[in-house]
């Protein structure tokens, strides 16, 4: 099993790619893995029909008891095959269903299978934890593939919906999961439902449990987000929302039902929602005439209906229950999946303006009554094979002695009687209403898609029709699970039982049924003058109005006076909370060391000095080189200290600190406060001073407050056993490297924001470059290099009198440094810029990249050689633009943030591959002539992995608040000249290369 689920998972990451390799065709080699994967699970039917399910285990939270195992068995076979089986062939179909201009297509694809192999792992999963971490990993797939069409209000807000009542019932699961599984000792799902919990614990536990799956299926009162989740395309609605995602609900109540039928708490949740669902569903239904819709409330109804037969607890109820469960999964597929080739061939799913259909799409249209017949439960077909079953075990255990079964035997027989005459009327209504004629609608223009679409939903309507005749071969599958449960009466599933009770009720239905369509008008008068009793969306609706208000007067409160005030909020806290700690603290040092050594005061007093400075200085830049001082006084600190690797990468990130600084002052006035000076400058500083006071304190408080010994003693030996000698490096990318995989996360995060505020209408790609933009190239000013460049060229005759364009033209594409900065204004370009560029570029990439390599056992490491890098290429934009940044980096700032991370996040699931927990190392050591021992491990790709985020976060900084706001500049000058010469957009970072050495540099250089 595990092998199948990273095959899902790789397979998954590199459909984009294949899709701009194939198109539409991608679906067609992606459907091939959970095919694949189907006949696999074929192949090992027999040993789970002989009582030997399949199980692996992988330790991963060993402290916890915690594994990566799965169990295949009876039932999760069952569902397996329905995930991979139906997964298959909805895939394929996406092949037809789509344009060739779909947009995101390859991510819709990626994303619909990685949803596939994560139903997989959840139907799978025998450790609770894990089986809740698929659980979440639906809700956020789904989440994603509601809201494929990001352009659409509707579908966004359906996917959030989706996602927020699906997360609330996930949490409120995992307390019921944590109550289980600390009670009963074990996070194993099948020990937990082979001795099950009980007591209160037990009761708690179920009940949280329950509240999750009825979340996750739809029942009420969460029974709204499904029908909105209709906004999804239809193989979303076909997989997710018939035979997958919300199956998983069901599929908890099923696995749990073995062990905890029996408790109180049971069945007054399970029969009574269940009931009521299926009842409100297809209530609903008959309202609808969006086939979509339609559809979608019906399949409200039927989860209700397979969670009140699931969960009733016999024998008999989960044998029906699980044929019942392979029934709707096949039918309403299938139907699903017609109504997208209806929407596609008629332009609309309102079968008010659909007539005739039937008659020019006789194919479809017959796939269309086996699958709606099946769920109607008519013979012969699996739907009715169920039908029967169900209405036989709830006859049987209401006639049963026990009176407590039988009070909830009569109940469970009267739900599903009543819901299933509603599922007749809505069957009907849909074929009706999708393929009849009617003479007051004009025939319906059609479209006709390729013929190769309606494979897959023939290929679900006609399972419906043959598994009822190979019941036979089926059923010892659905009774290996049914045999875990009391009450057995040898009840078997077939076609015909003879006129039995049961038999008799499936005929009433129909009779009653079919009355609900023949007085459809009154039914539809009736339901037009009820009031909405049961509508749980307007409830929705109503929360989250209430808490964005809430959140509202909450902001406005608090931020009334907009940052300063806000922060002094923040900080008030901070002085109550800390200060009160403080107060009460017993824990003062016993003894006073002021220094270790002489020049750490003058140090502090330095800092101390510039912070005050800081504060009180008119002009930003000095405000900034000020606090520069005190982030540089900590580099010599940290150095003076013994810490060079703290010392190297303060220096590091104060300098790219100061160069963000500069690049967003460009936008801003020099002076501080210039049009609204500062009030209440007294409480501000009285604010400030005892926050700085109260730091002290805490701080001073801190150095006492130790009792046990330090670990950091026992660091060496664990640095030595990770084969380092640096071990502040060794903590960041081995003995800490979740830490580091959360803050590299957060630094994609960082440049995903900054670059959000800058690029309105999305970025893709790198900083523009000069071959890219002939009309810079224009601009280019044929004058001669400095004359310390590197492959400096003489400017010839031509090129200083101009006198042949043929001259000028190769001055102005010569291959050589810096060419873009003479796209740049003569105040703007600096000789002694360039010339440090032009010395320096190569050896700081060369010196970061030996950072990066020796920082397992020197100081260095991936964030600091990524820093170094990053500032290179800030040296590269300084130098020459925008555009020189484009020369110097061709590459797109978001791949390679992508790609560290995924290279850092892969070091920790490459070890479960091999047996291994997460993150733990491997080592591969050669002997090389010369060099010695060379020493790679998995550390050292974690950390070529930092090394490309940091990169690309400094590159994305510098493409936003760099190269971005130099266009928009730029853009702002041409609209409006002379407005780049004002005070406030100079379009230049005060301090930016200009002033009399490149005034000299410059010379005559706008002649030509």
């Amino acid at each position: 099993m595990g092998f199948s689920l990273v095959a899902f998972g790789a397979l998954s990451l590199l459909t984009p790619l294949l899709t701009r390799l194939l198109g539409r065709r991608v679906f067609l080699v992606v459907a091939l893995l959970p095919a694949a994967v189907f006949v696999w699970l074929l192949t090992r039917l027999p040993d789970v029909l002989a009582g030997e399910p399949l199980v692996e285990s992988i330790p991963w939270i060993p402290a916890l008891d915690i594994a990566l195992s799965f169990r295949l068995d009876a039932l999760a076979m069952l569902l397996a095959l329905v995930v991979t089986g139906v997964g298959a062939l909805v895939l394929a179909y996406c092949t037809w269903y789509f344009d060739d201009d779909e947009p995101a297509l390859g991510r819709f694809a990626a994303l619909l299978l990685a949803f596939a192999g994560v139903m997989l792992g959840l139907v799978t999963a025998d450790d609770v934890f894990v089986l809740f971490t698929f659980w979440e990993a639906t809700s956020v797939l789904s989440y994603l593939l509601i809201g494929h069409y990001t352009g659409r209000k509707e579908s966004r807000g359906a996917a959030l919906q989706a996602l927020t009542v699906t997360t609330f019932g996930g949490l409120a699961m995992l307390v019921g999961l944590v109550l289980l599984s600390v009670e009963g000792g074990t996070t194993s799902l099948s020990e937990l439902v082979a001795s099950p919990v009980t007591g209160t614990a037990g009761e708690w536990g179920i009940a949280l449990v329950l509240v999750g799956a009825i979340s996750k299926s739809a029942l009420v009162p969460f029974h709204f987000w499904l029908p909105a989740a209709m906004a999804a395309p239809t193989p979303v609605s076909a997989y997710l929302h018939a035979a997958a995602m919300v199956k998983a609900g069901v599929y908890l109540v099923a696995r749990l039902a073995p062990g905890y039928a029996d408790l109180t708490v049971w069945h007054p949740i399970v029969i009574l929602l269940g009931g009521l669902t299926m009842l409100v569903g297809g209530w609903r239904a008959l309202r609808q005439y969006d086939l979509k819709l339609l559809l979608a409330y019906g399949t409200v109804s039927q989860l209700g209906f397979l969670v009140l037969v699931t969960g009733f607890g016999t024998h008999d109820a989960a044998l029906a229950g699980v044929a019942l469960l392979l029934a709707h999964a096949l039918f309403k597929a299938a139907l699903f999946l017609i109504v997208g080739i209806v929407d596609h061939a008629a332009g609309t799913r309102d079968w008010r303006k659909l007539s005739g259909l039937g008659r020019r799409m006789p194919v479809i249209a017959g796939f269309a009554i086996l699958a709606a017949a099946s769920m109607a439960g008519v013979p012969p077909l699996l739907g009715f094979v169920a039908k029967e079953g169900v209405f036989t075990a709830f006859l049987e255990a209401a006639t049963s002695g026990e009176s407590a079964i039988a009070a909830w035997g009569w109940l469970a027989l009267a739900g599903a009687f009543a819901g299933s005459v509603l599922t007749v009327a809505y069957s009907v209504r849909f074929v009706w209403g999708a393929f009849f004629t009617r003479p007051d609608v004009a025939p319906t223009p059609l479209h006709r898609p390729s013929p190769l679409i309606g494979i897959a939903p023939g290929v679900l309507a006609v399972a419906s029709l043959v598994a009822a005749f190979a019941i036979a071969w089926i059923e010892p599958l659905l009774a290996a699970y049914a045999d875990q449960l009391p009450g057995g009466t040898g009840y078997h599933l077939a076609l015909w039982h003879g006129l039995e009770p049961a038999l008799w009720l499936s005929l009433a239905v129909f009779a009653l049924g079919a009355l609900l369509v023949w007085g459809r008008a009154r039914v539809a008068r009736m339901q037009a003058a009820l009031p909405p009793i049961l509508d749980s969306g307007r409830g929705y609706l109503g929360i989250v109005s209430v808490v964005d208000q809430f959140a509202a007067w909450v902001t406005t409160a608090i931020q009334h006076r907009g940052l300063p005030g806000y922060l002094a909020l923040i900080v008030l806290v901070f002085i109550g909370g800390l200060g009160f700690a403080g107060i009460v603290n017993t824990a003062w040092p016993g003894s006073v060391r002021l220094w270790d050594y002489p020049s750490q005061p003058f140090l502090a007093a330095v800092m101390a000095i510039a912070a005050v400075a800081a504060a009180v200085v008119k002009q930003r830049m000095t405000a900034v080189l000020l606090v520069s001082v005190t982030g540089y006084g900590l580099v010599l600190l940290f150095g003076m200290s013994g810490a060079p690797d703290l010392a190297l990468t303060q220096a590091l990130v104060e300098t790219i600190v100061l160069v963000v600084f500069v690049l967003v002052l460009r936008r801003l006035p020099k002076q501080i406060a210039q049009r609204h000076p500062p009030v209440h400058k007294l409480v501000r500083g009285i604010i400030g001073g005892v926050a700085g006071v109260v730091m002290a304190v805490v701080g001073f408080i801190a150095l006492g407050a130790r009792v046990e010994p330090s670990i950091a003693d026992g660091l060496p030996a664990l640095a030595i056993e990770a084969h380092g000698k640096n071990i502040v490096n060794v903590m960041l990318v081995d003995i800490r490297a979740w830490d580091t995989l959360g803050e590299i996360s957060v630094l994609v995060a960082v440049a995903t924001g900054v670059a959000s505020l800058l690029f309105v209408s999305g970025r893709t790609g790198g900083a523009p470059r000069l071959e890219e933009q002939p009309n810079r190239r224009d601009r280019l000013r044929p004058v001669p290099e400095p004359a310390s460049s590197i492959r400096a060229a003489r400017p010839s005759l031509a090129e200083v009198e101009g006198e042949t364009d043929a001259a000028a033209e190769a001055a102005e594409t010569r291959q050589t440094w810096l060419l873009a900065g003479r796209t740049l204004s003569p105040r703007r370009r600096s000789i002694l810029i360039e010339v440090l560029v032009r010395l320096l570029f190569h050896p700081a990439i060369v010196v970061s990249v030996y950072l990066l390599f020796v920082g397992h056992n020197a100081p260095g490491g991936g964030f600091a050689g990524g820093l170094l890098a990053g500032l290179a290429l800030v040296a590269r934009y300084l130098a020459g633009g925008r555009y020189e940044l484009g020369e110097a980096a061709p590459v797109d700032a978001g791949r390679l943030l992508g790609t560290g991370l995924l290279l850092a996040a892969g070091t920790a699931a490459s070890s479960l591959v091999f047996g291994m927990t997460v993150f733990e190392s491997s080592w591969f050591e050669l002997d090389v002539p010369v060099l010695g021992t060379l020493s790679i491990g998995t550390s050292t790709l974690f950390d070529i992995g930092v090394y490309l985020v940091v990169i690309g976060l400094v590159l994305d900084i510098l493409r936003s608040l760099g190269a971005e706001v130099d266009r928009q500049e730029e853009e702002s000058e041409e609209e409006h000249p002379g407005f780049g010469a004002t005070e406030h957009g100079t379009g230049q970072a005060e301090g930016a290369p200009t002033g009399e050495v490149a005034a000299a540099s410059q010379g005559g250089g706008d002649r030509g």
